[in-house]
């Protein structure tokens, strides 16, 4: 009776298996691919332009606050696309000044030489 079972059930179950494993190969192939993060490069190129016309159109008597807050997006910005790029930053871990001043500089310029389109 267990043979008769067994030679019964499995070409109907093979079928079964061969209907499903195309679904199943797209799901490992889906599960295997990286899952991009963050913003599209595009996006931040465009969101680097604008903040650093901002930074250009602050006049001189702006206000203390407007200015750091408009450097601190633009240095967010910088890091961000330095990561999507895979560029070496030290923006996070540098106090405000010149040597700060001088690392966004560097970065702005390889960014430039990555392809990244920045002012």
């Amino acid at each position: 009776m267990a043979i008769y079972l067994v030679v019964c059930a499995t070409p109907p179950l093979l079928f079964w298996l061969a209907s499903k494993a195309p679904a199943v190969a797209a799901a490992l192939r889906r599960r295997r691919e990286p899952a991009p993060t963050g913003l599209p490069i595009e996006r931040l190129a465009a969101d680097l332009r604008r903040v650093h016309r901002c930074l250009e159109d602050l006049a001189p008597d702006a206000p203390m606050l407007r200015r750091r807050a408009t450097h601190q997006a633009y240095d967010a910005l910088l890091v961000q696309a330095c990561t999507a790029l895979g560029l070496q930053h030290w923006l996070d871990s540098l106090p405000e000044g010149v040597e700060r001043d001088i690392e966004r500089l560097r970065v702005e310029e390889a960014l430039r030489r990555a392809g990244l389109v920045v002012p």
